[in-house]
């Protein structure tokens, strides 16, 4: 029964390490088709004032970590829909195919495959945050939180 039971757990560890290699696959060719924005060139973009819609697609949890800052100028250029409502809501929302987009996430998965998929619906002009949100904070830019715009930094 023992090794039963180990060989179960051996299978299962298996598969799902062959279920994250797909999904990083995907993601590697996602990046690949859109490419990937350096966060230096997206903050050079909305500092010029270009017209750009930065796009977030994490889940509405994970936006209380914080957001790529904007100001009451520029706000209908952000906009948040969920990786997983994407294709239902994006229409409404981004109207202009031919429209500038930079996709977000949390560390840049998701927003390369949301990338990925506006290109598909028909979007032109469409890439992805490199490293996500996490890029944009490591490249030392504020993020937008419900205490104002902080800066965050790693602890030593």
């Amino acid at each position: 029964m023992k090794k039963l039971l180990l060989i179960i757990a051996l299978l299962s560890t298996n598969l799902l390490m062959a279920d994250i290699a797909n999904k990083m696959v995907l993601i590697k060719e996602a990046r690949k088709s859109v490419g990937e924005m350096p966060a230096k060139q997206l903050k050079a973009l909305l500092d010029e004032g270009e017209d750009v819609i930065v796009l977030d697609v994490r889940e509405s949890e994970q936006r209380s970590e914080g957001s790529i800052p904007y100001d009451e100028f520029n706000k209908e250029n952000f906009v948040a829909i969920t990786r997983g409502n994407l294709e239902w809501e994006v229409a409404k929302k981004i109207k202009d195919p031919d429209i500038q987009i930079v996709t977000y996430c949390r560390s840049g998965g998701r927003g390369a495959l949301a990338a990925e998929v506006l290109k598909k619906m028909g979007y032109k002009n469409v890439t992805t945050l490199k490293g996500g949100l996490k890029g944009w904070v490591k490249a030392g830019y504020p993020v937008k939180t419900g205490l104002g715009e902080v800066v965050l930094k790693k602890e030593k």
